[in-house]
């Protein structure tokens, strides 16, 4: 197959699900399979991928949105370092309407805060070339995926001497809060649909320890039903046989030992941190900081500002739901007070938030 619609073939899909059907009946027990890329989520939901499963294959939406598992304490340094006079802030643009403790970038914007959408780091480092008396500020959130694209914008910057680009890092990895996950019995994982676009970059080996120490199927796949169908009857199979390994469906793009220049450049830019992950709390060597030497372009460390004290929405369900313990129609709020218009937590915002997927498609 080499074409986008090769792999939304009708007669495929339905063909690779009946094959699951067929694997796991009287099998006598319930698989569940969490995926962890906000991608994945959208096509789960899009495609209405759990209406072709059978009863005994469960999914599991878990924290695969980078967005959405960016604690409030970041938005709210970055709401206060957007009110410093002089300062241009640039952002993805699922960013905008994340609510912080008590206020949001729109919100911000909407008062008079320079705020700015790009769609690339290397047009934030554009807009402190252009504006020389400003500070320039790029909010860095984000997985292994985007974290070499924020590193090489940084090196551009030095590179053409910059003084007045900044970054507000918030990048994590996946392998680690995935190991923690699987540990939860309350979750009770029996595999992992692997992130695509980050394995392209770490490398299906990444997941090695999962499979052995953890003894968790780990199957990466594509975006497309499928490949997504694909992944699933490779779990099974994995689950059925008694076994744990990391497989690769998505070999059209994925290496076992993934991208090494990418690899490099975050090397020479970032060390390994402990950082917090909302719903999930501190996870040990699970984040990304900027090493010492390129200090002056930390925007933490460059641009102090007062943090007001952190505060969560009371009924917010996200946290539960990143961690693959709730759905997003378990939340009360969901579709009721919580909406894409209105929303007030995380998971309804990004466009890769499982309660945005769960709200745009049903069920």
């Amino acid at each position: 197959m080499n074409y986008q619609d090769d792999f939304r073939n009708k007669e495929l899909v339905k063909g690779l699900a009946e094959r699951i059907g067929r694997l796991v009946s009287g099998c006598g027990r319930t698989m569940s399979f969490m995926e962890v890329c906000g991608t994945h989520t959208m096509a789960i939901y899009r495609f209405g991928l759990r209406s072709l499963l059978p009863p005994e294959i469960r999914l599991v939406s878990g924290p695969g949105c980078p967005v959405c598992v960016t604690p409030n304490d970041y938005l709210d340094r970055a709401i206060a370092i957007c009110r410093l006079p002089n300062v241009i802030t640039a952002t993805f643009g699922d960013m905008m309407r994340v609510p912080g403790s008590s206020s949001s970038l729109l919100v911000e914007r909407a008062k008079g805060a320079d705020i700015r959408i790009v769609y690339s780091p290397l047009d934030a480092v554009g807009l402190a070339e252009k504006n020389p008396d400003k500070k320039v500020v790029f909010l860095g959130v984000g997985f292994e995926t985007t974290a070499p694209t924020v590193a090489a914008s940084i090196m551009a910057a030095k590179a053409n001497g910059l003084g007045n680009y900044f970054v507000l890092a918030s990048n994590k990895t996946i392998p680690v809060p995935m190991q923690v996950l699987a540990s939860d019995p309350e979750i009770a994982i029996d595999g992992y649909i692997c992130p695509a676009h980050v394995s392209a970059i770490i490398g299906a080996d990444a997941y090695t320890p999962l499979a052995e120490e953890f003894h968790t199927p780990c199957v990466i796949t594509g975006f497309e039903p499928a490949d997504m169908l694909h992944g699933i009857l490779m779990l099974a199979e994995q689950v059925i046989a008694g076994e744990s390994r990391v497989e690769i469906q998505y070999s059209r793009v994925v290496r076992p030992e993934g991208n090494a220049k990418a690899q490099g450049i975050l090397a020479e830019m970032f060390e390994v941190c402990d950082v917090p992950w909302r719903g999930i709390g501190v996870i040990p060597g699970s984040g990304l900081k900027i090493r010492e030497e390129y200090g002056s372009f930390n925007a933490e460390v460059m641009l102090p500002v007062t943090v007001e004290p952190l505060k969560e929405h009371p009924g917010c369900s996200c946290g539960e739901i990143l961690k693959g313990k709730m759905a997003p129609n378990d939340c009360k709020l969901f579709g009721k007070v919580c909406t894409p218009e209105n929303p007030v937590g995380a998971c309804m915002v990004s466009s890769e938030g499982s309660c945005a997927a769960a709200y745009r498609y049903g069920n």
